[in-house]
């Protein structure tokens, strides 16, 4: 927009839109493919090659760029961009592309416009959503993004991959990419505690004992509700949702499908006591993906 805001139309097309033929644009194939497709194609889409070449052009002029990067599906406009150098200033310009990123699970790249984008900022998107992003990848995909995405040997990779192949449910893929590409980004103190807080979100374990920033996550991460000492069980497991009422939370008890930290609870009329507290937090599950944080007033 700092180029194009005082540009008025009349005048992009005398002096940009006169470098490009019809003929030449119809040739690229993201144009040509929307031209054959049943939503065709809209003159703003049609345009575009010559608003990114004008970027090209502009970078040139002000910052002597001869260079430009993008995915291999941005190609035919950053070309133009070539071209439209070429033409107007009589240089030379290159581009170079990458192949798309593509998860074979889904067969949809990795971009804004797919609504997969994660950031390297902290601020757009935390340490433990970035790695809970690399640990949601697909078993197809996770040997790929080890290679692509990490400076691991491929000697090591090649092992991840047999132990993998070996036990796809233990997930060791996922686990070691997500935390080699969390520690490349965000350093290996925010990747610990975003594994910590992970496997003890999904994996079981205990909260005693977790560092400080594991716990600022868990409790920004997971469900939470604040109790008392005193409270009994049934209606704390209505009050944080584990349970729709008192008499679904006093069966789910006497099932065994209730864990108040790491102890399953059996006793229908238990309270809530200082021991069952770690540094004001404890873990209340049940099965063994429902689970609620409980805060201490």
């Amino acid at each position: 927009y700092d180029w194009f805001e005082n540009i008025k139309f009349i005048d992009f097309l005398r002096d940009i839109g006169k470098h490009f033929t019809v003929n030449e644009l119809i040739k690229k194939d993201a144009i040509a493919t929307r031209l054959q497709s049943e939503v065709g194609l809209s003159y703003t889409e049609f345009a575009y090659p010559l608003v990114q070449g004008f970027d090209y052009l502009t970078l040139y002029r002000d910052k002597n760029c001869t260079l430009q990067t993008g995915g291999s599906d941005q190609w035919g406009n950053m070309v133009a961009g070539v071209d439209l150098i070429r033409r107007v200033e009589r240089a030379e310009a290159h581009v170079l592309t990458t192949p798309i990123i593509v998860d074979k699970a889904t067969g949809k790249k990795f971009g804004k416009s797919e609504g997969n984008a994660i950031w390297l900022d902290p601020e757009k998107t935390s340490p433990y959503e970035f790695y809970q992003f690399w640990l949601n990848a697909s078993d197809e995909s996770a040997i790929d993004y080890l290679k692509l995405f990490t400076f691991l040997a491929l000697e090591e990779i090649n092992e991840i991959e047999k132990d993998f192949e070996m036990n796809p449910g233990q997930r060791a893929a996922q686990k070691r990419l997500a935390f080699e590409v969390t520690t490349l980004v965000h350093g290996a103190q925010a990747a610990e505690s975003a594994r910590e807080v992970s496997e003890l979100l999904f994996g079981g374990g205990s909260i005693v004992g977790i560092s400080q920033e594991a716990r600022g996550i868990l409790v920004t991460s997971a469900p939470t509700k604040e109790v008392s000492v005193g409270d009994g069980l049934i209606d704390v497991l209505v009050a944080s949702e584990l349970a729709t009422s008192k008499r679904e939370a006093r069966t789910f008890i006497e099932s065994s499908a209730i864990t108040l930290q790491e102890e399953k609870i059996t006793d229908t009329d238990l309270q809530l006591t200082e021991e069952h507290f770690s540094d004001g937090l404890a873990l209340l599950r049940r099965g063994k993906k429902q689970l609620c944080v409980l805060i201490q007033k």
